[in-house]
Parts: structure tokens; C-alpha cells; sequence
């Protein structure tokens, strides 16, 4: 029969501090820091800023829908026309440039990336697609249709009002600067330092050896004790 062995500490010194006392749980860091807070919302602010630039050239490049009035109706000058069409291409096509190019900006700017960045692009992104929208219809042909038949005359074309038919065109801007980003980031963006292996201990925790003790169940004259 053995007996079980069990670490023990020497009576000359204290006990171990490290068997009794609880591992210090580290600190959570918050998933926002100020700085990145920061970032962000300057990100969603230039963006707004430049949907107006966005109105101002839908309304210079897209195609032109033109009306003629007989003096009690007003019609359509050209009936297969795909002005309409058009206006909404040329939108969505300028978001789409916009958003590169915000993308581009942003990842120049702050090329170590961070979720904060990425939400102050989709955000600032979808402001300023309706702000460019807003600015547009603001800026464009009026909409008062009797007051522009009535002014241009009788049989004499006139522009219409400019109109965003397929709204799913305002998320041209955020879906390319956030693909774009994303895509930027993965590429060429820096890198965490890989995480350091951890090295486990070769052996088992062997016990203190008392040299001076004798061994249990031991016979000075080597020879095997009676069996029952």
C-alpha cells in the first residue's frame, strides 16, 4: 500500500501567495475609444458636406425630360424617351464614383482602420446620397408643371422636373465606399503582431525529497518482509 504525495510547503517559510490568491482578471478595453469616436463622426460629416457637390453635378449631367402644352394639357415631347432612365443612371453612377473615392480618402487618412471608421462612412455615405438627392430636385426644373406650361407658351418645350425614379440608387454611395474600404483594408492595411505561443512545462510537479528520510516500507537487511 503507498501513500499518496502531495506538494507541501517548508515550515520555514510562508505559504505561497499564489495558490490562495485569484488571478486578476485583465481589463476589458471599451470597443469605442474617443479618438475613434472622434474619426468617426469627422468621416460622417465631410461626407454630408460633399452630397451636395453630388446634387450639383446630377443636375448638370443627367438627360433632360421635355414637355409641350397645347394650351389645356401638357404631354410629352418625346413619348420613347429614356430621359428618365438616364437621370437615375447618371445618380447612381456619380454615387458610385463618390463612394470610391470616399473610400480611397478615408483609408489614405487612417490606414490602420477600425470599426468606428467603417460606420462613419456607411452613415456619412447614406446622408449624403439623400442630401445630393434633395439638392438635385431643389435645383433642377420646378415642379409646378401649369406655372412653367403657362410661362413658356403654348407649343413651345419645356424641361421637366428632375425626379429620382428608382430610389434603390441611394445606396449606391454607402455600398461601394464600405465594399471598397473593406476591400482597401484587407489588402494593403497594417497588421496585428502575430500572438506568441506558449510554452507548457516538460514535466509533471515532482515533490521535495527528504534524502534524510528513510523510504516507506523499507528493510535495512534487503529482505522481503513475511507475506500473510
Amino acid at each position: 500500500m503507498t501513500e499518496a504525495v502531495t506538494p507541501y510547503d517548508k515550515p520555514d517559510q510562508p505559504p505561497s501567495e499564489s495558490s490562495s490568491a485569484p488571478a486578476a482578471e485583465p481589463a476589458s478595453e471599451p470597443a469605442f475609444s474617443p479618438s475613434d469616436i472622434r474619426d468617426g463622426a469627422a468621416i460622417a460629416l465631410v461626407l454630408g458636406v460633399a452630397g451636395v457637390l453630388l446634387g450639383l453635378l446630377w443636375v448638370w449631367l443627367a438627360p433632360r425630360v421635355q414637355y409641350v402644352s397645347n394650351g389645356e394639357a401638357v404631354f410629352l415631347r418625346d413619348t420613347e424617351s429614356e430621359a428618365r432612365i438616364g437621370a437615375d443612371g447618371t445618380f447612381l453612377l456619380l454615387s458610385v464614383g463618390f463612394g470610391v473615392l470616399s473610400a480611397v480618402a478615408v483609408f489614405l487618412w487612417r490606414r490602420s482602420g477600425g470599426a468606428a471608421q467603417v460606420v462613419g462612412l456607411a452613415v456619412g455615405s447614406v446622408f449624403a446620397a439623400l442630401v445630393g438627392w434633395r439638392v438635385g430636385l431643389w435645383l433642377g426644373p420646378s415642379s409646378d408643371l401649369v406655372a412653367v406650361a403657362r410661362k413658356a407658351g403654348k407649343g413651345v418645350p419645356f424641361d421637366a422636373p428632375l425626379e429620382l425614379l428608382a430610389h434603390g440608387a441611394l445606396l449606391g454611395w454607402p455600398m461601394a465606399a464600405v465594399v471598397v474600404h473593406l476591400a482597401l483594408t484587407a489588402l494593403w492595411g497594417t497588421r496585428d503582431p502575430a500572438p506568441e505561443l506558449a510554452l507548457w512545462p516538460s514535466g509533471y510537479y515532482q515533490a521535495p525529497v527528504d534524502s534524510a528520510a528513510p523510504a516507506p516500507f523499507s528493510d535495512p537487511s534487503g529482505t522481503e518482509p513475511p507475506r500473510p
